[in-house]
């Protein structure tokens, strides 16, 4: 269940990265001067050599005539290639790509010269302890992405309602940007098209009013909207709704001219995550039949996405860059310099890709008064490299030196942070209530969001929960769910340790696990998710009330995909589950009550 969340175990970093403690390079709280590197600025104007000074995470001064201050931390850059650090506006932090973690894929970001990029995987309930764990790392900056779809759509086939918002009313719409507020997203990712590349049928994309709707009240807040557009007709619908970024390829047919004018009238982006959808990617080897079907196929929507990307950007179009890393075969940071490539495989210049990689998705996140050009005042956001790229756009795999708010965090001399090293944060003992039911509504008593949990698909079982007060005033939890006609269909409470599920609990001075189970007579289970994968117990429960204790040395890894690796501690747990089984079709209930640590 919901394997995209779940953790795995990763065993060691990409080869070379140097883990070694301690964070502070011997620039923080100084300043830098490079010297001599030929600077491509990302202004339109052409390479040329310079020196750059940097001073309290800013830009202090750029041009060939710069001298370096006394007490500067000096770099000889002659030779050198000097650009701003790149971007990449689709991102996906997931737990189960490679790497797993969060601290290794920053370190992949970094490590590529990528300084700032959008996260569309995370729930909001971790926006807060997530970005208190990017503070500890060499990262690039992030920013966390709410999510949208419509009910079984794309994006909500697995995840919680809380993850994906699920909408498909203009006032539907509003109302979940409003309630989203409070997290503080930086933007909003709407799934707006519901086409699954021809492999099955499109009948989940969101309406133009609910999408128009959804743009506007997220505009009224200062929240830029991003959208899962894949099809022509949707683009135009996209741009009718005023959406900012496009951030997938148009890739069922050759785009129009109207549509075209559609895009470049609203002022949308575009950034077309070629990397995602090429066919054959980087290491892996073309399939052994040339004329199989799905092969062909997505050779056809790859020429769709070059020839699209090249029309939209000749007519005016802002193109941006994005990747939809964390997907398979797109891994982290590498995938953003390879999407410059592919651009110029498109047709592009390298003058133009890098342009797609730093000022214009700068411009196209609402960024560029901050960061994306080489600029007095402009965030010391910069990436050395050698050879020359915008003749070569190979040679933007040549990181030599990284700089994120004017202090290096790659390069001679710089040793990344321990915590980057580190595959969580560090565990927190955890108190022995979790939940009662009786605190704020909607809330445990660890003040963790409760979350339903359903099976994966467009096709899910239904769960509707509610706290119930009895006859006696004690409040109980109530879920009751008809299951979907499928295989082993699914539904569940869950129980976070911590917000969001970030910071691991310890729980090892607890035996194990108790709360009081009613239910309709069937077989339920007990799971506990931890850093490095599931855990279960079978627990059963009979329509009158009983306490059901589950000591840790009776839970077992679960099966398969997801199940955990490595022998349980109880120091690394992150979400406690009551879930529950019935044949396609059939119903279930269950109440739980008083569910503790003893």
């Amino acid at each position: 269940m919901r394997i995209q969340r779940i953790f795995k175990t990763v065993a060691a970093l990409a080869a070379g990265v140097s883990l070694l403690a301690s964070g502070a390079s011997a620039q923080e709280g100084g300043t830098v001067a490079i010297m001599g590197a030929t600077v491509f600025d990302a202004t339109g104007a052409a390479p040329r050599k310079a020196n750059v000074l940097l001073r309290d995470g800013r830009i202090a001064a750029v041009g060939p005539d710069v001298a370096a201050p006394a007490g500067a931390t000096v770099i000889a850059a002659e030779g050198k290639a000097l650009l701003p650090g790149f971007f990449d506006v689709h991102t996906h932090w997931t737990p189960n790509g490679d790497p797993a973690d969060t601290p290794a894929i920053a370190t992949d970001y970094v490590r590529a010269g990528v300084t700032t990029v959008n996260d569309f995987h995370q729930p909001p309930e971790s926006y807060a302890p997530r970005r208190r764990w990017l503070s500890q790392l060499a990262s690039p900056h992030v920013n966390l992405t709410a999510r949208m779809s419509t009910p079984g759509g794309h994006g909500a086939d697995w995840a919680d309602t809380a993850t994906t918002k699920w909408v498909n009313t203009p006032e539907a719409a509003r109302k979940a940007v409003r309630e989203l507020l409070p997290y503080k997203p930086d933007l909003i990712k709407a799934f707006h098209d519901g086409w699954r590349y021809g492999l099955s049928a499109e009948n989940t994309s969101m309406d133009t009013w609910t999408l128009t709707a959804l743009v506007d009240e997220a505009h009224k807040h200062g929240l830029k909207v991003v959208t899962h557009t894949v099809t022509v007709p949707r683009g135009a619908e996209a741009a009718k709704a005023g959406v900012d970024i496009i951030v997938h390829s148009l890739q069922d047919q050759p785009i129009n001219a109207a549509t075209v004018a559609l895009i470049k009238q609203a002022g949308t982006a575009y950034a077309p995550t070629l990397a995602v959808y090429e066919p054959v990617k980087p290491g892996q080897t073309p399939p052994a039949d040339p004329q199989n079907g799905r092969y062909v196929q997505s050779q056809r929507k790859f020429a769709f996405a070059l020839q699209n990307l090249k029309a939209l950007h000749d007519a005016g179009v802002l193109v941006a860059l994005g990747t939809d890393a964390g997907m398979p075969g797109t891994p982290h940071g590498v995938s953003t310099l390879h999407e410059m490539e592919l651009m110029v495989q498109a047709g592009l210049t390298p003058v133009e890709a890098l342009m797609a990689g730093t000022a214009n998705s700068a411009r196209a996140m609402g960024m560029l008064d901050d960061r994306g050009t080489i600029e007095v005042g402009k965030r010391a956001d910069l990436v050395l490299l050698d050879g020359a790229p915008w003749t070569q756009i190979a040679d933007v795999r040549k990181t030599e030196r990284v700089f994120i708010d004017g202090r290096q965090v790659v390069g001679p001399g710089v040793a990344l942070p321990e915590a980057n090293g580190r595959m969580t944060l560090p565990a927190e003992p955890v108190q022995a209530l979790i939940d009662d039911f009786e605190g704020e509504p909607g809330r445990t008593r660890l003040d963790t969001l409760r979350l339903q949990d359903t099976d994966g698909g467009m096709d899910r079982s239904v769960l509707v929960g509610q706290v119930r007060t009895q006859p006696d005033g004690d409040k109980v939890l109530s879920l009751a769910a008809k299951m979907s006609v499928k295989d082993d269909p699914q539904v569940g409470v869950i129980l976070p340790l911590s917000r969001g599920s970030v910071t691991p609990a310890d729980a090892s001075r607890y035996q194990g696990l108790k709360f009081d189970l009613r239910g309709d007579g069937g077989a339920y289970e007990l799971r506990v998710r931890t850093v490095s994968g599931w855990w279960r117990a079978p627990v059963t429960a009979s329509p009158q009330w009983a306490q059901v204790a589950v000591p840790f040395t009776s839970l077992k890894p679960v099966e398969g995909r997801g199940g955990a690796e490595g022998p349980w501690t109880g120091t690394d747990l992150l979400e406690v589950e009551l879930a529950g089984s019935r044949p396609a079709g059939e119903t279930l209930w269950l109440e739980a009550d008083d569910v503790v640590f003893y």
